[in-house]
C-alpha cells in the first residue's frame, strides 16, 4: 500500500521543520524554501523546453542542487549540523560560472537592456530568473533578521540568476530568434 501524502498535521496553519521544531507556514524560512521549491520547479519546465542536451545536464545538476538549498532551508539551523543534510559547495558555483564564460563566448555582446521573450523557451528562462532572485530576497530577508542561512546560498542563488539570463541569450543565439532590445521612451 502507498504512503498517504496527507498528514492533517498543518491544518491549523503550521508546519514542522526537520528537526521537528514547529513554525507558522507564514514563516519566512518556509516561505524562502518554497520559492526554492517553485524555481525548481520551474527550471524543470525549462529544462523540457531546451533541446541543447549539456544545458539539459546543467540544469539537472541545479535542480539537484536546489534540493540541497531546499533541505538547508527546512531545516531548523539550531538542529542542522547534528543532521546529515548535503552541503553545497563552491565547485558548485565554480560550474555556472564556467558555463556562463562558453556560452557568452557564442553570443553577442549585449548593447542595450533587453526584453524578455521572442521564444516560449527564452520567456520562461526569465520567469526562472525572476524567481530565482525572488529566492535570493527571501533568503537575504532570513539572512537580515538573524535567521541563519549558510552564505554560500545567497552566492549561488546570485550566481544562478546570472546562469539563467545568460543561457536565455544562448538559447535565443541557439533558436536564431532575435532579443528584443529595450527602447526607453524618451
Amino acid at each position: 500500500m502507498a504512503m498517504k501524502i496527507y498528514t492533517k498535521t498543518g491544518d491549523k496553519g503550521t508546519t514542522s521543520l526537520i528537526g521537528g521544531t514547529k513554525v507558522p507556514k507564514s514563516h519566512l524560512r518556509i516561505e524562502a524554501y518554497g520559492t526554492v521549491d517553485e524555481l525548481n520547479s520551474y527550471i524543470g519546465l525549462c529544462r523540457d523546453l531546451l533541446a541543447d542536451e549539456n544545458s539539459r545536464t546543467v540544469l539537472l545538476e541545479v535542480q539537484d542542487r536546489l534540493f540541497t538549498i531546499g533541505s538547508s532551508l527546512a531545516c531548523d539551523p539550531i538542529k542542522e549540523p547534528k543532521m546529515r543534510i548535503p552541503d553545497l559547495k563552491e565547485t558548485d558555483i565554480e560550474l555556472l560560472e564556467k558555463e556562463m564564460d562558453k556560452m557568452n563566448q557564442m553570443t553577442t555582446e549585449m548593447k542595450s537592456f533587453i526584453l524578455p521573450g521572442g521564444h516560449l523557451a527564452v520567456s520562461q528562462l526569465h520567469i526562472a530568473r525572476c524567481v530565482c532572485r525572488r529566492a535570493e530576497r527571501c533568503c537575504v530577508r532570513l539572512e537580515l533578521e538573524s535567521l541563519e542561512v549558510e552564505p554560500i546560498i545567497l552566492k549561488y542563488l546570485n550566481r544562478l540568476s546570472d546562469y539563467l539570463f545568460i543561457l536565455s541569450r544562448y538559447t535565443s543565439h541557439q533558436l536564431k530568434v532575435a532579443e528584443i532590445p529595450w527602447k526607453p521612451r524618451l
